[in-house]
């Protein structure tokens, strides 16, 4: 029996009398779900009624993640990042107020069909202090970025959340982040990361999983790991992959850690290029990417000296050039005749960085059998949890968008 939106009994209800009896043999009554990592941030406030959640029964997302989102930032900053971001979070409305995370939280509350809870975003935190500069945070900065911190947790964020993949986030150093989540565990709150793969020279242990668990054992935060599963390079090493922070969490760390069912991912394509090119913001990275000479650099680290393949790559959302959207990188190359970074380059500066892609699936059905095994191996863990990783935006997101907890409780659990 369910009265005012809480579950009031279970079982025999003889005599009980209500205002709708829906027949449920065969089927499954459950609370809605919670999915701990999205990047519905803008999607949300252009589309509240958020259907593709809604429809897979969630019912409350954590934002902030990975450290990209809009709060606490001036208005001028909100505008920068807002343009940013676009890629991943969409166009919001310019007219926000996003100065705090109380105004952050109002646009939603009430206004959207899910619950929402926010992880403070550490780059906006860093805008709000250094701006789009490659500097870690210390002294005033650092300070200031604390009491940001603290009063964005006073007004009710559940955490703080970073990408180390992503800039302004990765210009930071540990011991940046050490002391800003000293702020946060004085809240209970919760340090959330995806972890670092950019200027892992700055990093304890060489960033990954050693770093967060650093951070958590130096400022009693606890710590919670993204999207933490198998790829295609360590598929069926779950045991490795879970050593360190097994060994932590036996030293009393507290981590927790989330998936989605699939095995390739999803972002924004700006984020490629390297970390000098988004000094400065996004109006500096459009220029860069205008000038002839400073394309051909860009685009020639892209072919030669980016660490992951980007053939992989099907655009997923072009807002400016729609008919992109579903097509390949190494199609659209072929058909311009230039190079995968040439043709990627091209494409970030015709639609002003506003471009989102996913990863096509690996080639090799085995290793992609084996992901799949690998996430019901990790999911039968008591510290995992279900995060889609969403980006709700195009006429071809990533199926995680959609499919993420049919796909849980379809494939892997029934």
């Amino acid at each position: 029996m369910i009265k005012n939106d809480c579950i009031e009994a279970i079982g025999s209800l003889d005599g009980v009398e209500g205002s709708r009896i829906i027949e449920g043999r065969g089927l499954a009554a459950s609370p809605g779900f919670i999915d701990t990592h999205t990047h519905s941030d803008g999607k949300l406030l252009e589309n509240p009624q958020h259907a593709n959640s809604l429809r897979q029964g969630v019912t409350t997302e954590i934002l902030g993640q990975d450290g990209l989102s809009y709060a606490p930032l001036s208005k001028e900053n909100y505008l920068a990042n807002r343009r940013y971001l676009s890629g991943i979070l969409g166009l919001p409305s310019a007219e926000l107020d996003m100065s705090s995370v109380a105004s952050f939280k109002s646009h939603y509350h009430n206004k959207v069909s899910i619950n929402t809870a926010y992880c403070i975003a550490h780059g906006a935190i860093r805008l709000e202090t250094v701006g789009f500069e490659d500097a870690p945070l210390t002294g005033t900065h650092l300070e200031k970025a604390k009491d940001l911190i603290r009063q964005g947790m006073e007004d009710g964020a559940v955490g703080l959340a970073t990408g180390m993949s992503y800039f302004p986030n990765a210009w930071s150093d540990t011991q940046e982040l050490i002391e800003l989540c000293k702020v946060v565990a004085e809240y209970q709150g919760v340090y959330v990361t995806h972890l670092r793969d950019k200027n892992t020279d700055r990093a304890f242990g060489g960033g990954g999983v050693a770093e967060a668990l650093e951070i958590g054992r130096r400022s009693g935060v606890k710590v919670h790991f993204s999207h933490f599963r198998t790829n295609e390079a360590t598929a069926g090493q779950v045991q490795a992959q879970t050593e360190l922070i097994d060994k932590a969490i036996s030293e009393g760390v507290d981590v927790s850690l989330e998936l989605y069912p699939y095995p390739t991912g999803s972002t924004f394509p700006l984020s490629f290029l390297p970390s000098y090119a988004h000094e400065g913001g996004p109006e500096a990275v459009m220029d860069r990417l205008a000038n002839s000479a400073e394309r051909k650099r860009l685009s020639d680290y892209l072919d030669n000296d980016y660490p992951r393949p980007i053939d992989d790559a099907v655009f997923s959302y072009v807002p400016i050039h729609p008919e992109l959207e579903g097509m390949s990188l190494p199609q659209i190359a072929a058909s311009r005749g230039k190079s995968l970074g040439e043709t990627l380059c091209e494409i970030l500066l015709e639609n002003e960085g506003q471009v989102g892609y996913w990863a096509s699936p690996p080639v090799s059905v085995s290793i992609w059998d084996q992901i799949n095994r690998d996430a019901i191996e990790l999911l039968s863990r008591s510290d995992y949890m279900v995060g889609s990783d969403s980006i709700p935006l195009g006429s071809n997101p990533h199926p995680r968008a959609y499919g993420t907890f049919p796909r849980i409780i379809g494939r892997f659990q029934r």
